[in-house]
């Protein structure tokens, strides 16, 4: 977190009291300061610039995993062309079977 930022909202917390409390206003500020650093020491921040390389990450990771389904999806094709081809020639078969058994047991019947 940016000292300033805190130094600055603290300043301005301070300035915005009422007349009769402005002769308090540095020990005012000093406490605001105070509090303000333990709330957002508190928070799981991260800065801008932490930010930025991370987001930078996720793009290039994105991209890469982009790059790598295509590769698989690639490499899939012509083992899924020829599974679409074994299923149908296993479908053909098997509807040649129960033709047959249909019939042997019309005729025994």
């Amino acid at each position: 977190m940016d000292p300033r930022f805190i130094d600055d909202l603290a300043r301005k917390l301070s300035q915005a009291l009422p007349g009769g409390f402005r002769s308090l206003q540095e020990d005012l500020e000093g406490n605001f300061k105070a509090v303000l650093r333990g709330a957002l020491g508190k928070l799981d921040l991260v800065t801008r610039e932490e930010f930025e390389v991370q987001s930078a990450v996720l793009a290039r990771t994105r991209e890469r995993l982009k790059e790598f389904e295509s590769r698989i999806a690639a490499m899939e094709a012509p083992r899924k062309g020829k599974a679409v081809r074994k299923n149908a020639t296993k479908t053909t078969a098997a509807r040649k079977s129960a033709g047959r058994k249909k019939a042997g047991k019309k005729s025994s019947g």
